[in-house]
């Protein structure tokens, strides 16, 4: 049986809203409660941080690779421990392993590399995103045109096949893909999301009158809004069934537009880091350019944590320090469904939290 302990901190937030001068009780890997801290059980061991807020932990949805080894060029269980922890450098308990347009054999040799990971015990690795290679070519962004492609029925079950259980994302653009293979991909439990598309507002609805929930990197690699032709970015705006996570380096987005994107989208847009690390070897030669990458000289991803994106939405894109939170916690919890156990501090919750001086520092996981 698991011992009682609490952790108290000058400020909570809940996932919902702030508290002051309150404690967490744990069990275990378990939020038990949170009381007063005057109120706390007598006897029970306490952690008191008067001077820190203490907030849930985060979950990146799309990175590519840590520490100098990109998941698409070293496949293997050691890249995803160093995934990992950047991750948890920067506050993410859960992260979505990503590989971009590629061949059919990188893919399979990532699944392996995730099941690997698992059956060694490794922990924070939710499963793996697909970005492509079934995306429109004019809105490939750095991705490799010679692979993009319109997918056959074939090769579709024989990725879903042997990516069952680990597939948890494809990013596709639903303009490429024939509506058959759309609810195919649905019916296995799959979250699609539309990106690298140069889909109309027309085809981008449709694809959401289908199932389609998500939509990748908002504005980047995807049709604009223009005042005659909303495109993605228009129907993901006004379609309140879809969410969509956007990158907040700077590079990726500029600040004004997150600000506008989170006035039209509110508790629909999340965070991604779409981070890579810096690689000679493989399809993306990533390249270190002050703080993001660069392929061939195209922009191909940003050096951000989930917690430095944090920062930035607060000091940049006027996001409140709570709502940063829960666009880098609750949100992207909520789109997978896992908005019952991650993404709150609240009794029954799973126990990932993070201690946070005023600066949005890490100081430690709780």
């Amino acid at each position: 049986m698991h011992s009682l302990r609490a952790i108290g901190a000058g400020r909570i937030f809940t996932g919902e809203n702030w508290l002051d001068n309150h404690a967490v009780l744990i069990r275990g890997e378990v939020v038990e409660d949170l009381l007063p801290a005057a109120t706390l059980p007598e006897g029970i061991p306490v952690e008191q941080y008067p001077d820190a807020w203490l907030v849930p932990a985060f979950i990146d949805l799309q990175i590519y690779g840590a520490y100098g080894k990109l998941l698409a060029v070293y496949p293997e269980a050691d890249s995803l421990y160093k995934l990992n922890a950047y991750c948890r450098s920067g506050g993410a308990a859960l992260c979505m392993p990503t590989v971009a347009t590629n061949t059919a054999d990188v893919f399979l040799q990532s699944i392996d590399a995730i099941r690997d990971y698992w059956q060694r015990g490794g922990e924070g690795v939710m499963g793996l995103h697909v970005e492509g290679p079934w995306l429109h070519p004019l809105r490939r962004g750095a991705h490799i045109e010679s692979l993009i492609h319109s997918p056959t029925e074939k090769e579709v079950r024989k990725l879903l096949d042997y990516g069952r259980d680990v597939i948890r994302i494809i990013t596709l653009a639903p303009e490429m893909v024939s509506p058959a293979i759309i609810d195919l991909i649905l019916s296995r439990g799959i979250l699609i999301s539309a990106g690298h598309s140069n889909a109309s507002y027309t085809e981008a609805l449709a694809g959401f009158d289908r199932g389609i929930r998500a939509v990748t990197h908002l504005y980047n690699a995807m049709s604009p809004l223009q005042h005659r032709a909303p495109g993605l970015v228009g129907a993901a705006f006004l379609d309140q069934r879809v969410m969509a996570s956007i990158i907040p380096d700077g590079y990726h987005v500029d600040y004004a537009a997150i600000r506008i994107a989170k006035q039209m989208m509110r508790d629909r847009l999340f965070v991604i880091t779409d981070a890579v690390t810096e690689t000679t070897e493989g399809a993306y030669p990533h390249q270190s350019a002050g703080d993001k990458y660069e392929a061939s000289g195209i922009l191909s991803g940003s050096a951000l944590t989930m917690l430095q994106a944090a920062k930035n939405l607060v000091q940049y894109a006027d996001v409140e320090a709570g709502e940063a939170f829960r666009m880098c916690s609750l949100y992207p919890a909520r789109l997978l469904r896992l908005d019952k156990e991650f993404g709150k501090i609240e009794k029954g919750y799973k126990n990932n939290m993070l201690l946070l001086n005023q600066q949005l520092e890490l100081i430690k996981w709780v």
